[in-house]
């Protein structure tokens, strides 16, 4: 595996935060507020061999804390695989890891992941997860039928195969 090569300021963060702190996490909000915030990794390919996870819906604080909760259980064994449960990132709630197709691996959610990757290993990224949290009141996932309007607005699908791609 190669070191990534910086061109600019952020790159060389990026560069320094995976070699450092074993990723790099990028927030990602929509200034107008119609689309949902969300935030992903950059480096888990690279320090634990895994998916780079991606989350929708949440405060930069609680994303940022849920992404390196995540590092730090692939450290300890974790394999992010479609339908892993993974406890410890919600007080009180489980999340699940789903595959997001490498049809919907795209520059509008991965950007400085696909980067990172193309520079380490020479080949566009080809895995990442959504880690997808239920609703606090009713513990439903947007994938239940009776989960509300607003956890399901707040996480679009990316692990659900568009019929355009």
């Amino acid at each position: 595996m190669n070191e990534a090569r910086a061109t600019n300021k952020s790159e060389l963060e990026i560069v320094e935060n995976v070699r450092k702190h074993g990723c790099h996490i990028n927030y990602v909000f929509d200034p107008d507020g119609v689309d949902p915030n969300f935030g992903y990794s950059i480096g888990f390919e690279a320090t634990v061999d895994q998916p780079e996870v991606i989350i929708f819906g949440l405060p930069v604080k609680l994303t940022n804390y849920m992404i390196n909760e995540t590092l730090r259980q692939c450290r300890d064994g974790l394999k992010l695989e479609d339908g892993t449960i993974v406890d410890g990132l919600l007080e009180g709630h489980r999340c699940v890891a789903r595959t997001v197709p490498a049809s919907r691996i795209a520059v509008e959610y991965f950007n400085s992941a696909m980067w990172h990757f193309w520079e380490t290993r020479g080949e566009p990224l080809g895995r990442a997860v959504q880690i997808v949290w239920p609703s606090a009141t009713s513990g439903l996932f947007p994938w239940e039928p009776e989960c509300s309007e607003l956890v399901r607005d707040s996480q679009p699908a990316l692990y659900i195969e568009r019929l355009d791609s």
